[in-house]
């Protein structure tokens, strides 16, 4: 099916994770122009445009997500309705195999656990960006013996690999679908693109083609754009709520 955007009229509080990434801040701007009240953990600001940075909309909590202690994540999320993490890892060298080695799986962990502890009196809703080379095993998708050679070689030697695995594994195993608090879906863009315009996409329940050796594409204002309607529409949020969708660019 083709998604266009649609957006609320109904103002939400949404914490945003990994906002200064080049997918996050460009979520953050949608979020912001459909009137959205955002919340950002950020280690620095550099990376934000300085009409969002002073956007009234916007509260700005600068430090990195896994060394604030449990009780500032919990007043962080307080009067949350939805948490949205675009974290990930840097593209160098001490990106790909230092430490943090599980910072999308912990900061999940991290701020699943403080939505429990507020106990909010409505589900919270929880929107991970992930990737088109994890699969979603509730489903059992079916993938070729040579995409999984690869696949097992990424997780042994490439750690964001094995850690935006182990995030969705959280969040459907752990999580689950009838938590009560926590209603999730993870997002998997294919090879992510730099657009400057929101262009339609189709999303999928699974893959519709190889991510190792056929991929598609997926810009990144694509991504902010889909990740910002499950927010913001509900009936668009009750249809992928649970799910792993995968999307791609028309």
């Amino acid at each position: 099916m083709i998604i266009n955007t649609i957006f609320a009229a109904v103002s939400m509080t949404t914490l945003v994770v990994g906002a200064s990434g080049a997918t996050g801040r460009l979520l953050v701007e949608q979020m912001l122009e459909r009137g959205q009240h955002v919340r950002i953990i950020v280690r620095s600001t550099d990376n934000l445009p300085s009409g969002v940075i002073s956007h009234k909309n916007l509260s700005i909590i600068c430090a990195s997500i896994l060394d604030l202690s449990e009780s500032e994540i919990v007043e962080y999320i307080g009067g949350c309705d939805a948490i949205v993490s675009c974290l990930g890892h840097n593209l160098s060298f001490k990106g790909i195999f230092g430490k943090p080695r599980r910072l999308v799986t912990d900061a999940t962990r991290r701020l699943c656990n403080a939505v429990k502890e507020n106990s909010p009196n409505k589900p919270v809703k929880f929107v991970l960006m992930n990737t088109t080379g994890n699969s979603n095993r509730d489903l059992k998708e079916k993938i070729s013996l040579a995409q999984k050679c690869v696949i097992g070689i990424l997780r042994l030697l490439v750690p964001p690999h094995a850690d935006n695995e182990k995030a969705a594994d959280y969040l459907r195993t752990q999580i689950g679908q009838n938590d009560g608090v926590i209603e999730w879906v993870a997002v998997r863009p294919d090879g992510l693109t730099n657009e400057t315009e929101i262009t339609p996409i189709t999303a999928h329940p699974s893959p519709t083609r190889s991510a190792i050796f056929n991929s598609g594409n997926t810009s990144r204002i694509n991504v902010g754009c889909f990740m910002a309607d499950l927010v913001t529409d509900e009936d668009l949020w009750q249809q992928w709520k649970g799910q792993m969708p995968v999307i791609y660019n028309v």
